[in-house]
């Protein structure tokens, strides 16, 4: 299911010691560090090349971007952080962790890629994404991203009208099919084993959304490969054009594990690192930002909190700064050594 984006060209890793390393070269991860190499900061971003939305055709909901394929705004995006110095290094972290702070006490991280190479940064900021885990339903994860769909603003206007079948992995699914009854008068709810109480079956009634009860065993295809419909346990086919699906969501954190950020598990949704304000975490030196740490966000709400956590960086940075100049100077002076 995992997609790559198209190849491009990678910076060199940048030698010596950078103001920030982004771990995530999506809209967040981009985003990020454009408002960090704007404010002169040395950044490199590491790019593994695996966007959660590469299967998608276009992105959609964002302003005066609607339609534009996911590659292109990764391009456009790769191109602005480097037009004001940024890097963007190709490969994949397997480590990151703390490393022993400079002679002036500020902090210092060390980041290793698979290929060996290492990097030592001030400050990280992760933006790694996440993945969406699928029911393991034969057929299902091929049309992922096309007629295999999770969220009614990304992919809604594009299916309306269609057949739709929810396929249901929890109570998350009953909010999701009122969300897709909105787009489509032929629904059907597939319960897959999940619980559906009384009252939301008399909803569902009332909406002319058609429930099943009888587990789903396999997506079909039609003779040209396109989705046509979902064969349940008795044999039974049902004709559906598009399958929405509430998967369950997991942080990206491989690789992470010696940076100590703490998760949290969000009801119905998933799992991500826990964050604060302006992707702050517990963990001095190191920030979140996009589908790590808040599940539901979509491109332009990623791309807003990486500008806020680059911007809060920066900040940080700068207060570091004065404070090294300020020992530098006591260091430097015998009245501001003794007094």
């Amino acid at each position: 299911m995992a997609v790559t984006t198209p190849p491009y060209t990678s910076d060199a890793l940048a030698e010596g010691t950078v103001d920030a390393v982004v771990i995530g070269g999506g809209a967040a991860g981009l985003n990020g560090a454009l408002i960090l190499a704007r404010s002169r900061r040395s950044v490199v971003v590491i790019d593994s090349g695996f966007p959660r939305n590469a299967p998608a055709k276009a992105v959609h909901g964002l302003l005066a971007l609607d339609g534009t394929p996911p590659p292109e705004i990764l391009r456009r995006g790769r191109e602005q952080v480097r037009q004001y110095g940024g890097r963007i290094v190709f490969g994949e972290v397997v480590s990151a962790e703390p490393a022993a702070p400079s002679a002036d006490g500020d902090l210092r991280f060390t980041v290793t890629l698979a290929d060996g190479r290492r990097i030592t940064a001030r400050r990280i900021l992760v933006a790694t994404g996440l993945t969406d885990v699928l029911p393991q339903v034969p057929g299902l994860a091929e049309h992922w991203g096309h007629s295999v769909v999770h969220c009614p603003y990304c992919h809604g206007w594009e299916v309306r009208d269609e057949p739709i079948g929810i396929l249901a992995t929890g109570p998350a699914s009953i909010g999701h099919a009122y969300l897709f009854r909105q787009l489509t008068e032929d629904l059907t709810y597939f319960t897959h084993g999940t619980d559906l109480d009384e009252d939301s079956r008399a909803r569902f009634a009332a909406r002319g959304i058609r429930v099943i009860d009888t587990p789903a065993t396999e997506v079909v295809n039609d003779t040209d490969g396109a989705l046509a419909g979902v064969r349940l346990a008795d044999g039974q086919v049902v004709a559906r054009r598009v399958v929405a699906v509430a998967a369950p969501m997991q942080a990206r954190t491989q690789g992470l594990e010696g940076l100590g950020l703490p998760v949290r598990d969000l009801p119905n949704m998933g799992r991500g690192f826990a964050s604060g304000t302006a992707g702050t975490t517990e963990v001095p030196g190191v920030w979140v930002a996009g589908n790590a740490t808040d599940l539901v966000a979509q491109v332009g709400a990623s791309a807003a909190a990486g500008a806020l956590a680059g911007a809060d960086i920066n900040r940080m940075l700068a207060i570091a700064d004065t404070d090294a100049a300020l020992q530098g100077i006591a260091e430097g002076s015998p009245q501001g050594a003794t007094g």
